[in-house]
């Protein structure tokens, strides 16, 4: 390390829960696999980025160890991000949605009240509870969250009741009225004699990553390691819905094979098709065609290239699509102190 440089990149990674096992499969989908040495061991190492150390630790710490600089990079849910971030200029989101970890944080109250089944519902109920001197109790684990939302809506008059664990036996147990929890399909609730309420859902959540973007801005070979890693992460995110389809068309030109396959512009690939000569020793009027598809249109593609005379058709999955410049990576700098020239300083 040359002065406060930070020549390494710390990685937190969850330790346990729903997105453990999760999160290491994403990484190995982006070739970035993690070799953790054993279960009881609590970092590790990403052989494809020497120098980037993993840490794994409590789920709902995450966001804490990023924001305190413990480590530079985060992957946590974005629920538990948002309820225990202090500052957002130190602590951001870089991928706001890693496709996997998803679920809802809703409003959920007992079968058995049957004229409650909105938010609004529950706006008067809570006003009927305070005219008796009584207050509404929520149990929740994200109270920041909570009040948040139901400041929003014009519900005041509400005790949060701090619950750890499952908590869908609160309302029967008596200790709360109803609770504000996570759920990813909804069939503890169900089981628990529990139902959503109209427009109570209070944030649609999944995993994201996370970063301190001051510790970063002051990196020396770990900012090149943060974003050799984010790209990674980007780019096969990015990738995840296309085919590259390539097949060989016959025609008397590359004008030719392209206006036949312009002729479907939806089926055209993502900027145009793109069109090579064949070089055959016996027929000299063969071209190749490439076509950057989603996967909703392959079959469809397909269909579209055989119309077009095309033999040999081959389909692949993309691994990673980058685009011209990260917009992920490059979003870490956007609140950079500018000088007092008013000139942003150099990232």
């Amino acid at each position: 390390m040359a002065g406060n440089e930070i020549d390494a990149l710390r990685l937190v990674l969850p330790s346990d829960g729903d997105l453990y096992e999760p999160s290491l499969s994403f990484m190995e989908a982006c070739g970035l696999p993690v070799r953790r040495p054993s279960a009881r061991r609590y970092t590790a190492t990403i052989p494809a980025l020497p120098g980037v150390e993993v840490l794994f630790q409590r789920t709902a710490d995450i966001t804490q160890k990023v924001e305190e600089g413990s480590a530079e990079l985060g992957m946590t849910g974005l629920d538990r991000y948002l309820e225990f971030r202090h500052d957002a200029d130190i602590v951001t989101t870089v991928i706001d949605d890693l496709h996997f970890g998803r679920c809802d944080f809703v409003l959920a109250v007992p079968d058995s009240w049957l004229d409650v089944t909105s938010v609004a519902d529950l706006a008067d109920l809570a006003l009927e509870f305070r005219q008796q001197g009584k207050q509404l109790r929520i149990a929740t684990k994200y109270p920041r969250l909570l009040r948040h939302y139901l400041f929003g809506r014009g519900i005041n008059y509400f005790t949060l009741v701090p619950a750890s664990g499952a908590m869908e036996a609160a309302p029967a147990a008596g200790y709360a009225d109803l609770i504000a929890d996570v759920s990813a399909t909804g069939a503890t609730l169900r089981e628990n004699r529990l139902k959503t309420l109209d427009e109570g859902t209070i944030l649609a959540s999944q995993a994201c990553l996370i970063a301190n973007s001051p510790r970063l801005a002051a990196a020396g070979k770990g900012k090149h390691l943060a974003r050799s890693l984010i790209e990674a992460m980007e780019a096969h995110l990015r990738a995840e819905p296309f085919y590259r389809l390539t097949a060989n068309v016959q025609g008397s030109s590359a004008e030719e094979v392209s206006g036949h396959i312009l002729a479907r512009p939806d089926l055209a690939g993502l900027r145009g098709p793109t069109i090579a000569r064949v070089y055959n020793v016996e027929e000299q009027d063969w071209y190749s065609v490439s076509l950057l598809v989603k996967k909703e249109h392959l079959l469809d593609a397909v269909d579209h290239l055989r119309s077009c005379g095309a033999v040999d058709i081959a389909a692949s999955q993309v691994s990673y699509l980058f685009d011209g410049y990260s917009a992920a990576y490059s979003q870490i700098f956007d609140k950079q102190i500018f000088d007092k020239d008013g000139q942003r300083g150099v990232s």
